[in-house]
């Protein structure tokens, strides 16, 4: 009932059904989702510790603006997905991922061992036969492993922490069909690339591959989005 009630709950608020500035009580949640008060406000301590609500003395849980939402938090994260606002959310994160992965790349050419290159060469061999066959859930938790690799593997702790928000705009990216069905041939050369390059120490040619995956990527979704008859359709 938790998990329920959070999901709904955190989903009606980053798509602005329940707009910032709106004021709940306890007592409307128990009424409106049928659950005792305790799961309540376990469900509003999550949400506060997400900065989507706040709690006000004579006032009631007020709804916070996005400002001042986690919006690294992976569960926000699935819920603005989950939104009118998908594409805004996607394009956001997007802007994020060229600003760190391509220098992750780069970093990884120079730090990444001799066994860990050999994998991620591998890994785009194997997402290259994946995407080739049509296999979309292979194709996409190799896709989620690379990235992971690469962040890894540029040996800065703070990028490899962004494997989880990563994982969750592919992830993203495949449930509301802003993937096709077989990878464009560019995009799996494109990892190939990077691969190659971070195995030859090549940290250049590794860094303008990856924004050559996120620029492909974006160009990619933003068409997929045009052709839908309603956001996030296929």
């Amino acid at each position: 009932m938790h998990a329920r009630v959070l999901d709904h709950l955190g989903t009606a608020i980053c798509s602005g059904e329940v707009a910032a500035g709106s004021v709940l009580s306890i007592e409307d949640l128990v009424d409106r989702y049928q659950v005792s008060r305790s799961v309540i406000r376990e469900v509003l301590r999550v949400l506060a510790s997400m900065g989507l609500i706040e709690t006000r003395r004579r006032v009631g849980i007020m709804i916070q603006p996005p400002a001042v939402w986690s919006v690294f938090d992976p569960q926000v994260i699935r819920w603005r997905l989950a939104s009118d606002g998908r594409m805004a959310q996607l394009r956001s994160i997007t802007e994020l991922r060229t600003a760190i992965e391509p220098y992750a790349a780069w970093l990884a050419a120079d730090r990444v061992d001799d066994d860990e290159a050999s994998e991620l060469v591998g890994l785009a061999a194997k997402m290259w036969a994946a995407g080739k066959a049509g296999d979309e859930a292979r194709f996409l938790d190799l896709d989620i492993d690379f990235h992971r690799r690469v962040l890894a593997a540029s040996g800065n702790e703070m990028f490899a922490k962004l494997q989880l928000i990563v994982a969750e705009v592919l992830a993203g990216r495949h449930h509301y069909h802003l993937m096709p069905h077989y990878p464009d041939e560019e995009a799996l050369q494109l990892h190939n690339d990077v691969a190659q390059a971070i195995q030859r120490r090549d940290g250049e040619r590794a860094r303008k591959a990856m924004v050559g995956i996120m620029e492909q990527g974006f160009a990619e979704m933003k068409s997929l989005w045009e052709r839908t008859a309603e956001p996030g359709g296929a």
